[in-house]
């Protein structure tokens, strides 16, 4: 099955276990890709987390249930997997600005987040620039710094840490020890792709290298892989996190590729915050075969938000 359809697919999954622990690496097999992969895609996609959009559905469907004579918010908070009722409280007021307590009364302003879904739009629009290579292992050498848990604040970090290194020279020296290709500055994230904990992740700031290096650098081989390989320019970070929101929305769904477990590399040719050059490496492979998780029933009483995504 397509991209589309494996997207569908996990949000059925989601549906179907609303009520239940969902734990994310079992949503991203679902999907067939890496949690990492499927959290970053989902969020570029709908402009929300992953976890925002299961918490926006639990505190939809823990309406109803508070609105049943006899109800209490106890009850409805372990269904959902709250254990205490001081979460579920934070939880139900950061989606529909109230406390649950209130709900039963009439006139109460509430919010309703219905399932989503996904489909294609077929749109004419300026094409992407992209190439497929074949690579050998080789070496990177640079500083890393650890992700959060929390992969919202991931969302803008890699930046962050371009910033402090450049402003203290680190990457003007990162960039001596550069020697063979890929011939630019790359900001490489590596780590567990299944794993729901972001503490093993790493972000390096780093070149590829042959040469010995001191106690201040760190090394990592990157794995033999195929590449597609993204081109553009334009204000950084701005400009390659358009790129990343395009090679999502319009590349992804009909390529006949998917992404593959392994680093994602952003290789920057000139360190020019304002008008950058750049590629996106995305390690892929060739798109599975396998069948839906699950098959969706018909269902006259769900709605659902439709995301387009424009071809």
């Amino acid at each position: 099955m397509n991209w589309i359809e494996r997207l569908n697919t996990a949000i059925i999954y989601i549906e179907e276990n609303i009520a239940n622990e969902l734990n994310f690496s079992k949503i991203a097999k679902v999907a067939g890709c890496s949690t990492y992969h499927f959290q970053r895609m989902f969020i570029y996609m709908t402009d929300m987390s992953l976890a925002d959009y299961i918490r926006r559905r639990q505190m939809s469907l823990a309406v109803a249930d508070l609105k049943n004579d006899g109800a209490k918010i106890i009850d409805v908070a372990l269904k959902y997997g709250y254990n205490s009722p001081t979460a579920f409280n934070r939880a139900f007021k950061s989606v529909h600005g109230i406390a649950p307590s209130l709900v039963k009364y009439d006139g109460v302003a509430i919010k309703s987040y219905p399932p989503i879904s996904f489909q294609i739009s077929i749109k004419g629009v300026e094409g992407l620039n992209y190439r497929i290579e074949k690579r050998e292992a080789f070496r990177i050498v640079g500083i890393s710094t650890p992700f959060s848990n929390d992969y919202e604040e991931n969302f803008e970090l890699d930046s962050q840490i371009w910033k402090v290194l450049d402003d203290n020279g680190s990457v003007a020296k990162i960039a001596t020890y550069m020697n063979c290709l890929p011939s630019g500055l790359l900001g490489v994230v590596v780590g567990n792709y299944d794993s729901d904990s972001y503490e093993n992740f790493q972000y390096y700031v780093a070149v590829s290298s042959t040469k010995k290096i001191d106690d201040t650098l760190e090394e990592y081989i990157i794995p033999a892989s195929t590449w597609a390989i993204f081109s553009g320019e334009g204000k950084y970070p701005d400009a390659s996190k358009e790129m990343w929101r395009r090679i999502v929305n319009e590349w992804l769904p009909t390529c006949g590729y998917e992404f593959d477990n392994g680093p994602e590399i952003e290789v920057r040719f000139n360190n020019d915050w304002e008008n950058e050059k750049f590629e996106y490496w995305l390690p892929i492979k060739k798109a599975g075969k396998d069948r839906p998780h699950r098959k969706a029933k018909a269902d006259s009483s769900r709605f659902a938000i439709g995301f387009l995504l424009e071809i």
